[in-house]
């Protein structure tokens, strides 16, 4: 497994350090009697399908050089999950419907058992995720995989940025199925957290959701929308944002407006990217592992 994933690397290169992150002290072996093993996820997040101008020239190719980077490696997900903004917002009902029929067109090429995806704020608040969930099924969602729960969250089909009480309630419910001390994913679109609620990176009832999560002693939360990675903890929960795979955001506050980080054409994957996860049986940790689209270092 691990002369596989130093494979990956190669191909498609190590950005900053292996980080360990979220659910400590957990063991799978213990997770409702399951047998404990080994897996490998990829985390993708805010391809923008259909965005076009300078902050990325190359807007077309980004997504497909992705897909068959994963492809050419040697280490195979156990599954790949978008973590929102598919495609890029538009107006028009029958263009958004297009971008995401094309949207699935390159990522069937994908090489993995399972896809999953979730909706951000440019594939659903529009018309509350109508067109999302022709294409792409529910807004929100949950699975086992090998000992762990995951829920998908949707924070953006409601304009407002809201979860809702109906989603809370259904999040009480599928956590009440599990114990306190069970390993658990949670996967978003916007930060549940007040990260910078003046560039919209926070969900309006985000403290409501972590209150219920925090009961939950080795729960970890991926999201995307700031198109950067971003490590923050609420309590015990360890929140973990991934790059873009469309163009880069400047840091929470750093600049008056938030815009689209000037394209740099002597590097055009700089700030693009995106996130393996291992978690291993006999690991107390989950190992997060950056990757640039483009095969160099970070």
């Amino acid at each position: 497994m691990h002369i596989d994933r130093r494979e990956l690397l190669k191909l498609v290169g190590l950005g900053g350090v292996v980080l360990g992150s979220g659910l400590p002290g957990f063991s799978l072996a213990a997770s409702k009697g399951k047998v404990a093993e080994d897996f490998f996820f990829l985390q993708l997040s805010d391809t923008h399908w259909g965005f076009s101008g300078p902050p990325n020239p190359e807007a077309d190719k980004t997504l497909k050089q992705v897909v068959q980077a994963v492809n050419a490696s040697k280490a195979k997900p156990d599954f790949i999950v978008f973590t929102g903004d598919l495609t890029h917002t538009t107006d028009d009902d029958a263009l958004r419907r297009k971008r995401m029929t094309e949207f699935k067109t390159i990522v069937a090429d994908l090489k993995a058992p399972k896809v999953y995806f979730l909706p951000g704020e440019h594939d659903a608040s529009l018309d509350k995720g109508q067109a999302y969930q022709e294409n792409f099924g529910a807004l929100h969602q949950s699975f086992q995989h090998k000992g762990v729960h995951f829920i998908a969250i949707d924070n953006v089909s409601d304009p407002a940025g809201a979860v809702g009480d109906t989603q809370i309630d259904w999040i009480k419910s599928e956590l009440g199925k599990l114990d306190k001390d069970a390993p658990i994913v949670v996967l978003t679109h916007r930060p549940l957290f007040d990260l910078y609620p003046q560039w919209d990176w926070a969900t309006a009832d985000g403290a409501k959701v972590i209150q219920v999560l925090e009961p939950y002693r080795h729960l970890t939360v991926f999201y995307g929308h700031i198109h950067q990675e971003n490590h923050r903890m609420t309590g015990h929960i360890a929140h973990h944002s991934a790059k873009s795979l469309m163009f880069p955001l400047p840091a929470p506050g750093s600049v008056p407006k938030r815009q689209p980080v000037a394209w740099d054409p002597e590097h055009p994957a700089r700030g693009l990217g995106y996130r393996g996860v291992d978690v291993a049986a006999k690991d107390p940790t989950l190992k997060l592992e950056e990757f640039d689209v483009k095969g160099g270092r970070v």
